[in-house]
């Protein structure tokens, strides 16, 4: 069966992330992951972490400037010294805080070749520590311009720079606005995959509703193998509390 994390970027994002932390906890989540910790000293987080027995699985490097719409640094030309302050700054705090994942954000309009580089460097400092760096597929849709918004380009970038500890997050949600297919392209990449989150789409809601019957989909992945999590990264329809009944349903279809 399915091990289901909470996404708290967007979940019960009224509290702090400690409090968060505890929430997923009662509600019944097997682990939890986050965006940005940064504003949480790591020692907090790893006191939560080792009170509520849950594991946190991934952060994200920081996004550059967020009221000019910049979504990550680390492909965008010119901006190299900040994009590796950023990757340091997360590879730091996950290896404070007990994190194994880190995703490094492209950024919009980047170029590929600067991506390759900063991607490299943020593999072979993660590294030493045990942590693995990944990369995102973004749907065009939410993200325009985003650099990386294909399952195929990013296990192109992964090809290209040789690292086993650089893998591929799979959002369901950008993929299925992007490409559709999850199941077979799931199949297809599990051995690069590091991470698969879930949302509905098109609504980005809980994902007991939508085009796509996810249910099917987690229990799909279960029996390919996948012997990670899924996130569960969506915008709750009202509180975070209102709409958790698709967990339990999940659990009881088997998903």
């Amino acid at each position: 069966m399915a091990r289901y994390s909470a996404n708290l970027g967007f979940l019960w994002t009224e509290l702090s992330l400690v409090e968060g932390v505890r929430a997923a906890k009662k509600a019944g989540f097997d682990a939890v992951e986050c965006h940005w910790p940064y504003a949480t000293p790591a020692a907090e987080l790893g006191a939560v972490l080792k009170e509520t027995g849950l594991p946190m699985l991934g952060l994200n490097t920081v996004r550059g400037d967020a009221g000019k719409g910049e979504f990550g640094l680390a492909a965008l030309e010119g901006r190299e010294r900040e994009a590796i302050a950023a990757i340091e700054q997360a590879i730091d705090y996950a290896a404070a805080a007990g994190v194994p994942n880190v995703h490094v954000m492209a950024g919009k309009k980047g170029r590929p070749e600067t991506f390759l580089v900063n991607l490299a460097h943020a593999a072979d400092r993660a590294a030493p520590l045990g942590i693995d760096v990944l990369i995102e597929p973004i749907n065009q849709r939410d993200a325009p311009g985003y650099t990386v918004s294909l399952v195929e380009e990013a296990a192109h970038l992964i090809d290209e720079l040789g690292r086993s500890n650089v893998k591929i997050m799979f959002d369901c949600y950008h993929t299925q606005i992007m490409q559709g297919d999850l199941i077979r392209r799931i199949e297809k990449h599990l051995p690069l995959i590091g991470h698969i989150q879930i949302a509905a789409a098109p609504s980005r809601r809980e994902p007991d509703e939508g085009e796509v019957a996810l249910d099917r989909v987690c229990r799909a992945i279960d029996e390919l193998g996948w012997q990670g999590w899924i996130g569960a990264e969506y915008r709750p329809r009202g509180t975070t509390e209102e709409g958790l009944g698709w967990l339990g349903a999940f659990r009881a279809a088997g998903a």
